[in-house]
């Protein structure tokens, strides 16, 4: 993006931090006193799963674990039962690994340096960027889905972003940035709220958009999404996600399932057997075995600290 086609920074920052000011939503690792290790449990919460399902879940882990070093001694199935349904429950044996080296290589305290967060077991660039700007007020350019969109529209007439991040997305952000640690934290927050609330991916309130006028998007009609071929949509019934989604779900309830048990829970035998094979792969899941190296029962791991 050239000089000469950026956006008026002012023009889209002022009625964008105007609306937050009057319509944000009080969440509860968006309060001042939050730490920054509250922050990052949201961050790694809130990725792919929506804020009504993660609110309550954050509220109850602060509660149990308040500090990294409080959950790096928390035994598996602990932690996996207090995911509870958020989904991809791998991301919690991956927070318990960061909030291990949190505690054995930073002195408990999370990091604030970017390369350094993204050095965490489990941290990506998304991740890093939210907790540098969100839990210390440091510059930092913040791409989640919300923000990307709200920028495709309002600056590249796109009705979505293209499906993979690109440089250019990264440099139009970064034009539109304050300068200043704080008031970035605030801007990025904003944009991400006007995305979560008013430009949503299939239903977007342009009239109530605080930007519609300044909008591109609107301003060409609202044209279809150009990479509509690209994305591919996730189906849910029938696949390996709903299959270990179901498994891991009866083994928080229950301290055990017998292998006639799973059969029961998923029928089909050659996908009950590759998705069992993957839980115990990714830690989510022990195999207790008989001589012959058959599976008998499933359970959660015990494991604890290490």
């Amino acid at each position: 993006m050239t000089a000469q086609d950026s956006p008026d920074p002012m023009a889209l920052r002022r009625p964008i931090l105007h609306w937050y000011r009057d319509h944000a939503r009080d969440l509860p690792w968006r309060r001042p006193d939050t730490s920054a290790w509250g922050v990052l449990v949201s961050e790694v919460m809130l990725q792919q799963t929506p804020v009504v399902r993660v609110e309550p879940r954050w509220r109850e882990w602060m509660t149990r674990w308040p500090t990294p070093a409080d959950l790096a001694a928390a035994p598996t199935a602990d932690v996996l039962r207090a995911w509870d349904r958020l989904g991809y429950p791998r991301r919690a044996l991956r927070l318990r690994e960061a909030a291990r080296a949190i505690a054995t290589e930073h002195g408990g305290i999370v990091p604030a340096d970017e390369q350094v967060l993204r050095a965490l077991p489990g941290i990506g660039d998304y991740t890093a960027a939210a907790v540098a700007s969100f839990a210390y007020r440091r510059r930092a350019v913040v791409l989640d889905t919300n923000v990307r969109r709200v920028l495709a529209r309002a600056v590249d007439g796109q009705a979505l972003p293209p499906p993979s991040p690109r440089r250019a997305e990264r440099e139009r952000a970064e034009a539109l940035l304050p300068r200043d640690g704080a008031a970035s934290a605030r801007w990025n927050v904003a944009v991400m709220e006007l995305g979560a609330l008013v430009c949503t991916a299939r239903s977007p309130r342009c009239a109530h958009c605080p930007i519609a006028r300044r909008c591109a998007w609107v301003a060409a009609g609202r044209p279809a999404d150009t990479h509509a071929d690209r994305r591919r949509s996730q189906a849910w019934h029938g696949t390996d996600r709903q299959a270990r989604g179901r498994v891991m779900a009866a083994l928080r309830e229950q301290d055990q399932l017998s292998a006639a048990e799973v059969a029961d829970l998923w029928p089909e035998p050659g996908q009950r057997d590759r998705i069992l094979a993957a839980l115990v792969t990714d830690g989510l899941a022990e195999a207790e075995r008989d001589s012959d190296g058959v599976p008998l029962a499933y359970r959660l791991p015990a494991g604890g600290a290490s």
